[in-house]
């Protein structure tokens, strides 16, 4: 018989069978069929597959299916209430923080686990927050100007 992991995907009880050595990005994108979470280097570097894991931001192509047991994760899918934006994301969406939009949803997802640990960050602290997500396209600056206007917003 499978072996199956259950853990809770934005606020709602899943299962699934377990393959060894599957990354939850691969589980969220082929198996959940959420493709908000994106495959960038690989390596957890670029920061395109962030999500929330226990409301903190992970490298979803670093962790394995077998540490996920148990938690909550979060997805660019999981953010918006009641068909509603999530405050960061109507800021990303108000100051124009995106261009090609491929780097968006991890940028989205780091700056949510941001705040979640500092609420009120100086613009220093949400660069260096923010400093492992790139952007190839160029718009840092207005991705920490959305980040500041959604730390008030919030």
């Amino acid at each position: 018989m499978a072996e199956t992991i259950q853990f809770e995907l934005n606020g709602k009880k899943v299962e699934m069978p377990l393959e060894k050595g599957q990354t939850l990005l691969w589980a969220l994108r082929t198996h959940f069929k959420l493709t908000g979470t994106k495959y960038g280097c690989g390596e957890g570097y670029c920061g395109a597959c962030t999500v929330l894991m226990n409301n903190e931001a992970v490298r979803s192509c670093g962790i394995r299916m077998e540490e996920v047991a148990g938690k909550k994760i979060t997805t660019i899918e999981g953010l918006a209430k009641n068909g509603e934006l999530h405050p960061v994301q109507q800021a990303f969406v108000d100051h124009d923080a995106l261009q090609c939009g491929y780097c968006t949803p991890g940028m989205i997802m780091n700056a949510v686990g941001l705040l979640a640990k500092t609420p009120h960050p100086t613009r220093e602290q949400i660069v260096e927050g923010m400093e492992d997500n790139l952007c190839r396209c160029g718009a840092h600056v207005r991705i920490i100007d959305a980040i500041e206007s959604a730390a008030k917003a919030m």
